[in-house]
């Protein structure tokens, strides 16, 4: 498929990654060319959800006799990976030219490139046959969104936890002041035993416990997709064996009637953008936390969420038919590997930075980010590669995104990582994209909410 032409070099290189090829710019240069070309057709895609709720996404395309009409595939099957990961869906209407249709069609099957996608969508998340509509424009179904408030509850004795690949914080919390923090080391993947994760979780739980004279409700984040607390599907478990998956599954309910308290559990990338918008005290935010993996979330303008998944951690950002391949999803250039510690590990070969062998991922990032604060040449160059990743992925996501700010946090961002990649992707945003920096601010939070913050707003998820 040719589409060279799309994905020219950008202005602003990272210092080790010569190839990369940002998916905003090549979006830009393939809208310009059909602008160019008299405008194109229309084509519109919808995702529908459960119960009804779709997402629409409108863009213009070539007429199927144009000369670049083949450039039309890559640009919609991109768009629609970007999608299902950011708002989910079990359905996919391809409103257009019947041959982009009947493309993604055959990448979202069984047998298809996106085979991955096409199980986790159908089966694991909305327990459907994912499927792909070729239809007309007219015929694509209207927008159906709703959105719901989300925590901010604070008052009396709570208990907040995050659990991530690297470990596991908890929080005590009494009356929105944090008594006590911790963070504890785990590996949670490599575990397929669902009683180590129910162990380790309920000991967050109950050593938070002891520091209060009682708990009155606890909430929890973690990676994943959950539904009505339970796990639907989870990278955190995903050394379980299926036939042992409903442990995890159920465990989050079983803990909350067990401890005899509201006990909620959402998605960390939703806890992130609360955390967020708590901390800001405005809406209209992004949440990009970069941690073992990149986790998103999303504050409306009005203060709610969406019924979105905002798994940012699947969302291309990088259009290089070199870009490397996600472990888990098997695609190539999405967001986990150049905004998480994945993405350390990834350029640090490059930088001539041997990491240590036999060590938990918590120690081998660590080790990485103490020869960052010693100022060695290879590391500092990491963080400003993830620094020019992160201006155009900001820029890229403001396509999808209604955004007043973007939170940029996670264990990443910690010591001077964290302003290497602020003041890269500010510089990216005000020479490539002035409109997004004047409109759009980015920040850190300060170093203390940024390690814990997660747990706190994650205490305030449950109603009393």
């Amino acid at each position: 498929m040719e589409v060279q032409w799309m994905l020219d070099k950008p202005r602003f290189v990272p210092p080790l990654d010569e190839g990369f090829r940002p998916a905003i710019l090549a979006n830009r240069a393939f809208r310009k060319k059909v602008e160019e070309s008299g405008g194109g057709v229309p084509m519109i895609l919808a995702l529908e959800r459960t119960n009804g709720a779709v997402s629409r996404f409108e863009t213009r395309v070539f007429p199927e006799e144009h000369p670049l009409a083949e450039a039309n595939l890559f640009y919609i099957e991109r768009l629609v990976k970007f999608l299902l990961w950011q708002r989910g869906g079990w359905k996919v209407y391809a409103g257009g030219p019947k041959s982009i249709g009947n493309y993604l069609a055959q990448c979202y099957k069984d047998s298809g490139t996106r085979s991955f996608d096409y199980h986790f969508m159908g089966e694991d998340v909305y327990e459907r046959t994912f499927t792909i509509k070729t239809c007309s424009p007219e015929d694509v179904p209207p927008r159906n969104e709703s959105t719901q408030p989300l925590g901010r509850h604070l008052e009396g004795c709570r208990i907040g936890f995050d659990l991530g690949a690297s470990d596991r914080k908890v929080s005590a919390v009494v009356n929105g002041e944090p008594i006590y923090s911790e963070e504890v080391v785990w590996e949670p993947r490599k575990n397929s035993d669902p009683i180590y994760h129910y162990t380790e979780v309920m000991t967050a739980i109950k050593t938070a416990a002891s520091k209060m004279p009682r708990v009155d409700a606890i909430g929890g984040s973690s990676a994943g997709v959950y539904i009505d607390n339970r796990a639907m599907v989870a990278s955190l478990f995903r050394g379980i064996p299926k036939n042992r998956f409903s442990a995890v599954r159920e465990m989050f309910v079983r803990m909350g009637k067990e401890l005899g308290v509201p006990l909620v559990v959402v998605n960390d990338g939703e806890v992130t953008a609360l955390a967020g918008s708590m901390s800001l005290e405005d809406n209209g935010v992004l949440g990009v936390a970069l941690g073992s993996s990149e986790a998103g979330g999303y504050v409306t303008l009005d203060g709610n969420i969406t019924d979105w998944l905002n798994e940012l951690a699947f969302c291309p950002v990088d259009y290089s038919p070199d870009a490397p391949r996600e472990e888990w999803s098997g695609d190539l250039g999405v967001g986990a590997n150049y905004f998480s510690q994945q993405c350390v590990f990834r350029l640090a070969p490059k930088a001539g930075i041997e990491l240590p062998k036999d060590v938990t991922d918590a120690e081998r990032l660590k080790f990485v980010q103490q020869m960052l604060e010693a100022g060695h040449e290879g590391a500092v160059n990491i963080w400003k590669s993830i620094g020019v990743y992160m201006g155009y992925g900001i820029a890229h996501y403001a396509d999808f995104y209604d955004l007043k700010h973007v939170l940029i946090l996670g264990r990443c961002t910690s010591g001077s990582g964290g302003t290497l990649i602020l003041d890269g992707a500010n510089e990216v945003l005000r020479a490539e994209f002035p409109s997004i920096a004047k409109n759009v601010h980015i920040q850190l939070p300060d170093e203390k909410s940024r390690r814990v913050g997660q747990s706190i707003a994650a205490a305030s998820l449950p109603i009393v």
